[in-house]
């Protein structure tokens, strides 16, 4: 009975991890989008941490390889030059790298950036773990991080975990990871950001510790 009980329980999380919405862009505007960067390859974990509590809420991966682009799974963070493939966005170029973090900084929210190097063959083979990893649902964010970087030599130690915070504490234990904390006074209501953008799409972002 106690087993029948759990089944029950971890049923609507199953469920729910297959019923994220697909979205893919066409290929023409995933092409046009790609923004190739200048720095040698890496993979850099965002993990968005509650304040004051240090609860983590959400988490992303930025990959730069052959072209930079984010895996933001389950994320709500847009922008309508960012052509998107379930959760992998395009043209990440370093005002939309900025954009990213000032989106989701703000006075109850702090965004821990944590940079590791990598090899090109290391950045191509996250890469194609994200674009083939599908749509991800709400909660689910940290789950499928991992799940990304385990599946890369050199990301053993990741665990499989649903925590970000946990996430965090492992990727910073990979040999050469910097980090940086950022932090914002915007509102917890943090819609004025992706405005100002979407409006004003030439408009200089605010400085954000950067």
């Amino acid at each position: 009975m106690r087993l029948l009980k759990i089944i029950c329980l971890l049923a609507p999380l199953a469920l729910a991890a297959c019923g994220a919405k697909s979205v893919y862009a066409p290929e023409d505007e995933v092409r046009k989008a790609a923004f190739v960067s200048d720095e040698p390859p890496s993979v850099t974990l965002y993990t968005v941490i509650r304040k004051p509590s240090g609860a983590g809420g959400h988490s992303g991966l930025l990959i730069n390889g052959t072209e930079r682009v984010m895996f933001d799974p389950a994320g709500s963070w847009y922008h309508p030059f960012v052509p998107e493939r379930n959760d992998v966005h395009y043209g990440i170029t370093e005002r939309m790298r900025k954009f990213y973090i000032d989106y989701h900084a703000r006075e109850t929210w702090d965004v821990l950036e944590q940079k590791v190097p990598l090899t090109l063959a290391q950045a191509e083979a996250l890469r194609a773990r994200a674009e083939a990893y599908g749509p991800v649902s709400k909660m689910f964010c940290a789950s499928a991080t991992s799940s990304i970087l385990r599946g890369v030599p050199g990301f053993e130690s990741i665990p499989a975990t649903m925590s970000p915070i946990k996430l965090s504490k492992a990727f910073r234990a990979l040999p050469g990871a910097t980090e940086r904390l950022y932090e914002d006074g915007d509102p917890e209501n943090n819609t004025g950001v992706l405005m100002t953008q979407i409006q004003h799409p030439n408009h200089a972002l605010r400085d954000v510790g950067f």
